[in-house]
């Protein structure tokens, strides 16, 4: 990737973080550190993997995304309002009462989200059903999904690999957030699914690892899941949950809570701090 546009990239998914944190912290609530841990292959997706269109949210032929792990609905949420899908200043409303952007991503009411998601290891499910859709239909489009760790706990989530292989479902790509944390405590400690690269590979995946905060990665993979045929694309991505902001990263604490106002400034003098390095 040229260097130029791997900067433009990382000042968008720094602006992304901005957005996740302004939107916790206005709520009081929500999941800021796997919000985090995704926000640079959401970004990546968004602004140049996708064939997508702000001003068409709904054009027949775009490529879908779902996120699984549904409750970092700020991640998408922010990437959605930099791309231009509805406007950033909105992020302040999250989850208040009457705002279109609640705690889970709604298909209805915001503007790109192609699958409602909250319930963990459905959305991967309705993933596995889009892409079957678009093969019987003789479509083109891709359909991507980004499933947590912690999320692969659920019997669906393997229940939706098998079907994904049976299927020869070679237009998914399912990026696995492998932040190691959820809101019990470490992954490995609460029940602990890894190796997720062997056991997907059994199933009958091409499997891909990468470094989730690493451009050239993460362009890499997503080419090498285009060029895959007759299986279904898993890009395990190895993040940092709370990545960009000092105090939450690698701290379970921060899955599900809002930093107060004195966080949030630590928080935002932190990102920006980013945005300056990038300068």
């Amino acid at each position: 990737m040229e260097s130029n546009r791997k900067t433009e990239l990382q000042r968008i998914a720094t602006n992304v973080r901005l957005g996740i944190i302004e939107a916790v912290y206005n709520a009081a609530s929500g999941h800021p550190g796997g919000s985090l841990s995704i926000a640079d292959v959401l970004t990546y997706l968004y602004f140049e993997e996708m064939n997508i269109d702000p001003k068409n949210p709904k054009m027949e032929n775009r490529d879908r995304f779902v996120l699984s792990k549904g409750h970092t609905s700020p991640a998408l949420y922010a990437t959605l309002a930099n791309r231009g899908f509805f406007p950033v200043e909105d992020l302040k409303t999250f989850r208040k009462l009457g705002s279109y952007l609640q705690g889970h991503p709604d298909m209805k009411g915001v503007p790109g989200v192609d699958m409602s998601a909250g319930s963990l290891g459905l959305g991967i499910s309705s993933a596995c059903g889009m892409a079957l859709s678009a093969k019987y239909n003789k479509k083109d489009y891709r359909v991507y999904a980004a499933i947590g760790d912690g999320e692969s706990e659920e019997g669906q989530v393997w229940e939706a690999a098998m079907f994904a292989a049976h299927y020869k479902l070679d237009n998914l790509c399912v990026v696995l957030d492998y932040n190691g944390l959820q809101i019990d405590g470490p992954v490995a400690e609460v029940i602990g699914p890894a190796p997720f690269d062997s056991k997907f590979e059994a199933f009958g995946w091409n499997v891909i690892k990468i470094n989730a905060h690493d451009f050239d990665e993460i362009e890499a993979a997503f080419k090498a899941a285009r060029e895959c045929k007759g299986k279904p694309t898993l890009i395990l991505a190895n993040s940092v949950k709370g990545k960009g902001v000092s105090y939450m990263e690698n701290k379970c604490e921060w899955h599900g809570a809002a930093p107060k106002t004195d966080l949030y400034e630590v928080a935002v003098n932190d990102l920006n701090a980013i945005l300056d390095s990038l300068n």
